[in-house]
């Protein structure tokens, strides 16, 4: 018997040892470095900051800028992520973060901190987590609440990425407002 992976006598190509132990391998030219980025075309009013990737293979929110989230930030939380080129960036707090997107505030809990960061990312698995239905089709990544409809909508990029871009409302004010029984207006803003 001959194997149809190297060619050699003895074994199924099931049981050549000259496979990575691993199913659907796909071989790459070592020789030829190969460079995945995102890459988004922006106008006038959108900042990097402002743009936000679906990401598939990212587990958790992230975002490297501390002035996006929530006073309740989470200061004694710490973790190590583990990048797509094996790299590895500490996770420094975790907490909210308040976006405008497509008119409607959205607020994006569990999102880390990590100050290395240079994109702001939103995980696919962790908004599935939180109930929100991800429909990819047509070239349109659409985002849906259970009881609110769609609330998020992106159209593929020409590298094939996925951005929402949403601007970061700052941290709302308490107002107090007082009536006494004279009357009397009191106002703590």
């Amino acid at each position: 018997m001959e194997c149809f992976n190297c060619h050699k006598l003895g074994h199924f190509q099931y049981e050549c040892p000259h496979l990575r132990n691993a199913a659907n391998y796909a071989e790459l030219d070592e020789d030829k470095e190969m460079l995945l980025m995102s890459y988004i075309k922006m106008n006038n009013s959108t900042t990097r900051n402002n743009v936000w990737f679906l990401d598939s293979g990212c587990s958790n929110h992230m975002c490297g800028t501390k002035s996006f989230f929530f006073s309740d930030l989470d200061e004694t939380f710490r973790q190590s992520v583990k990048l797509g080129d094996n790299s590895k960036m500490m996770v420094m707090r975790k907490g909210k973060i308040r976006l405008q997107v497509g008119g409607m505030t959205q607020v994006i809990t569990e999102v880390y901190f990590a100050p290395e960061l240079k994109n702001n990312l939103l995980s696919v698995g962790q908004l599935q987590e939180k109930g929100l239905t991800i429909l990819i089709r047509n070239g349109m990544c659409n985002i849906y609440h259970p009881r609110r409809g769609l609330i998020m909508q992106s159209r593929m990029s020409a590298n094939r990425m996925f951005v929402v871009l949403a601007s970061v409302m700052p941290q709302a004010t308490t107002c107090f407002q007082i009536v006494t029984k004279d009357n009397l207006y009191l106002r703590n803003c």
